[in-house]
């Protein structure tokens, strides 16, 4: 995977952030979900390279990047915190401003970076995600029982840790084995990273950590500053069989954060940018390249 690509590891905001770079031409920061790695961009990270300079990280916790310990009030996950890594990543690669996609988790990451660094980000790109403050509003029996994880992982550690841990694989392919076709979703080498990774014991701790400064910690972030809005544009892409896209008017709900945004849903399920490669690329390309 990311041939031609070069791997790095930043010291970043007090922590190690594993990432590969590739291509050249303007600055392009793509952040993964859970329980992935940077690993779910290689079907089209290297098409983006051929046009942008593509820098793709694991987030703080996952993956190969270092695994923080949690604090009590779940501060060391909470996105501004994220968030801050890959503004720091970005600059020590000389990059001061950059367009920014993100997926699942790492759309959170974007959403929040995009309000505490308005001036770094140049267009956002949101996959599958409306934000934490609203999903939050939205819990009902279907939600809970589709997403169950959201409320599994926040329980107090370290109940969540010890029950993944007896078998993290099992865990991890739960999700990954309701996808259509997977077997051709999930390239070999990408589920491989994937189960790898969250096998490690830190790693479990640090998507535990994440989840819990997304019920807590973040939603006071989201709060204090749900009057400013996103300026810059921004491009939602949603999946249209997912709960999300079923139940929500994602640009609507987008349109109370955000004063530029546009999008549509694809014909997939929630990994977008591997169930649906050539229109997930097609439609980030097309809306960074305005």
């Amino acid at each position: 995977m990311f041939e031609g690509f070069e791997r790095l590891q930043i010291e970043a905001n007090g922590t190690t952030i594993n990432l590969v770079k590739g291509g050249g031409g303007p600055p392009l920061l793509l952040l993964h979900g859970y329980p992935q790695t940077h690993a779910m961009w290689n079907k089209i990270a290297p098409r983006l390279a051929e046009d942008f300079t593509v820098v793709c990280p694991d987030l703080r916790g996952y993956g190969d990047s270092a695994k923080v310990e949690g604090d009590p009030e779940h501060l060391n996950y909470s996105k501004r915190t994220m968030a801050q890594d890959q503004v720091d990543v970005m600059k020590q690669l000389g990059f001061d401003t950059f367009f920014l996609v993100g997926h699942d988790r790492g759309g959170r990451v974007s959403h929040r970076l995009t309000k505490d660094h308005p001036e770094s980000v140049l267009k956002l790109a949101t996959l599958d995600i409306i934000p934490t403050r609203k999903m939050f509003q939205i819990v009902n029996k279907e939600f809970a029982t589709n997403t169950y994880h959201w409320f599994f992982l926040i329980q107090p550690f370290d109940f969540p840790e010890k029950v993944i841990g007896a078998d993290p694989e099992f865990f991890a392919r739960r999700g990954f084995d309701r996808v259509k076709d997977a077997d051709k979703v999930f390239t070999p080498e990408a589920l491989a990273d994937y189960l790898r990774c969250f096998n490690d014991p830190g790693t479990i701790h640090a998507v535990c950590e994440d989840y819990r400064a997304g019920a807590s910690i973040d939603l006071v972030h989201d709060e204090a500053d749900f009057d400013q809005k996103i300026n810059c544009p921004m491009l939602a892409l949603w999946s249209s069989t997912g709960y999300v896209g079923r139940t929500q008017d994602v640009l609507k709900v987008w349109g109370d954060y955000a004063t530029n945004v546009r999008g549509h849903s694809l014909p997939c399920g929630h990994y977008l940018a591997e169930e649906a490669p050539d229109e997930t690329y097609a439609a980030i390309k097309e809306f960074l390249s305005e």
